[in-house]
Formats: structure tokens, C-alpha cells, sequence
């Protein structure tokens, strides 16, 4: 449980780039943050998704924060990669490749979830209680890094500045 999913890889050996974040609003005594169930693996994670072609990680984290959970927001700290190796979906053996996905601080400002084919459950929560329902180590690992970046603390201004 504490390892991602096998994810469908491009060439045998190649690196997947995919980007996401730890999606954020005030709450009363600090924040809340977003935990995404997405129904092909049956897990709790952050939203993330694959970079497409020459998108940027930014412009892809954005974008799939919006797709996964229909929510606009404002780019905070960059906290980091993570990586973990795939494999390829299908019969025919395959050299692993390996998953790099990028994550921000990603304070909402607006929109509304619908359930979709990728996410069909979000839940806002503490981050002591998301941590908690998280499928993946790695993915409490960025939502530490959250926390310790300051991100969410009265007086954080956009792009993660105090």
C-alpha cells in the first residue's frame, strides 16, 4: 500500500513526466487540502496527470488539477519531485521506465468538483486526516513537504511568499 500504482509507460526505459499538487484552501485553525479517489486503482492520492507533448510541468499540474477536480488556483512553491518506477499495461515484458512527477502548493480560488471518469470522490480535509487516507507513501511525503514549505500560514501570499 505504501507503493504507487503501475501506470501505463511509454518506451521501454523512457521517463514519464507528470505533474500535479497539494491543492489548498484556509479552513479555521489552518488548512484544508485536497484527497482525490480515482476509481481505475481504487486509492486516495493527490491530483497529478501526465505532461502532454511540450507542456510545461506547470502548465500540466495546472491543467490537471482543473481536469481531476474542477478547480482553478493560484501557483504557490514549487515542493519537489518524486519518483517511482512503472510498468507498461499488457502481456509482452517490458524494461521498467520511470515516473517523475513535480508537484506545487496549490491554493483554489475557484471552481466546483464534478465526479469524473478519473476522480468519481474529493474530500477536503485536515492535513493530519489526509495523510491518514492517502494510499502512498510518497504522496504523505509531498504533503509534508507542504507543511514544512509554510505554504497555508496566515499572512502566505501568492507564489508562497511571506
Amino acid at each position: 500500500m505504501g507503493e504507487a500504482p503501475e501506470n501505463e509507460a511509454g518506451v521501454d526505459g523512457a521517463e514519464v513526466r507528470a505533474a500535479g499538487g497539494v491543492v489548498w484552501r484556509p479552513a479555521a485553525g489552518g488548512v484544508e487540502v485536497v484527497v482525490v479517489h480515482r476509481p481505475r486503482y481504487d486509492d486516495w492520492s493527490l491530483p497529478k496527470g501526465k505532461v502532454d507533448g511540450d507542456e510545461t510541468w506547470l502548465a500540466a499540474a495546472v491543467r490537471e488539477v482543473d481536469e481531476e477536480t474542477g478547480f482553478a488556483v493560484e501557483v504557490g512553491v514549487l515542493l519537489g519531485d518524486v519518483t517511482y518506477p512503472v510498468g507498461r499495461h499488457g502481456s509482452a515484458p517490458s524494461k521498467p521506465a520511470t515516473k517523475v512527477v513535480r508537484y506545487w502548493a496549490l491554493r483554489v480560488t475557484g471552481g466546483a468538483f464534478t465526479p469524473n471518469d478519473e476522480v468519481d470522490e474529493l474530500r477536503w480535509l485536515p492535513p493530519d486526516q489526509a495523510a491518514g487516507l492517502l494510499s502512498y507513501d510518497l504522496d504523505r511525503d509531498v504533503l509534508d513537504r507542504f507543511l514544512a514549505s509554510g505554504s497555508g500560514e496566515p499572512g502566505e501570499r501568492p507564489g508562497g511568499g511571506a
